[in-house]
């Protein structure tokens, strides 16, 4: 994978993923206008970790998910392999959705009555050539537990089954929400192990929120927001193990 060296612009040889032009979001609630995002401009390239630093309500959530197509901006534009997301019908977004996005939040949201195996099937039966899924949970260093239930796995594990069922079908872009926030720091460093995994063996382009300066170590290139802003974008020069982070 290349890396984004702190004294360079991108190389040209790069190719961006996903790029958000000019984007805005307005939120109205009777007179009350709060504007989330303000004119934000971000590409993330092929192959890429980043990761989103910012205090609560700087605009991190509402970045990742108007990129991954959750939501729709205000105004601006989100190009997906230079093709314009945000010009496109519902039905559009949502196959978006489904074929190349995988989506990890700080709450696992697995169905307590299905196994890991089970979870991790529900992405695999709508996915176009998705891994099976012993296959993803087995990267995440779960081949063991297929057949558990999340009431018998730790967080730390479910996390990781909830990673797995993101990578199964394959995506070209992983969107990580506070992936680590309900986690003591082991458990943490044993998901950001699993994502940096994805990351390097696929070359998933993977873009990380946290409120955790520590996890922007890790990242090829760390992106902080402040109202609705970006206001800094540093690239690390060198990437350090998720295994060597404390916190």
């Amino acid at each position: 994978m290349t890396s984004i060296r702190a004294d360079d612009d991108p190389p040209a040889t790069l190719r961006a993923t996903l790029r958000a032009d000019a984007l805005t979001k307005i939120y109205r609630t009777g007179e009350v206008e709060v504007r989330a995002l303000q004119g934000v401009d971000l590409a993330l390239y092929e192959g890429e970790l980043v990761v989103l630093l910012g205090p609560s309500g700087s605009g991190k959530s509402t970045l990742l998910n108007i990129l991954g197509g959750l939501d729709v901006p205000s105004s601006g534009r989100v190009f997906f392999d230079d093709t314009d997301i945000t010009a496109t019908e519902e039905a559009a977004l949502t196959r978006f959705r489904r074929d190349h996005v995988g989506f990890v939040f700080q709450f696992y949201n697995l169905i307590p009555s299905l196994t890991a195996r089970e979870n991790v099937a529900l992405v695999t039966e709508i996915a176009n050539s998705p891994m099976e899924p012993a296959e993803a949970l087995e990267i995440v260093g779960l081949g063991e537990r297929l057949d558990h239930f999340p009431a018998q796995l730790s967080g730390g594990e479910q996390q990781r089954v909830a990673i797995a069922r993101a990578i199964a079908k394959r995506p070209h872009v992983l969107l990580c929400d506070e992936p680590t926030g309900a986690l003591d720091s082991g458990t943490g460093i044993l998901v950001l192990e699993a994502l940096e995994l994805v990351n390097q063996e696929f070359g998933t382009t993977t873009a990380v929120i946290t409120h955790n300066t520590t996890i922007g170590a890790m990242a090829d290139r760390v992106v902080r927001l402040a109202d609705g802003r970006i206001v800094e974008v540093t690239a690390n020069a060198q990437r350090r193990p998720a295994r060597e982070l404390t916190w």
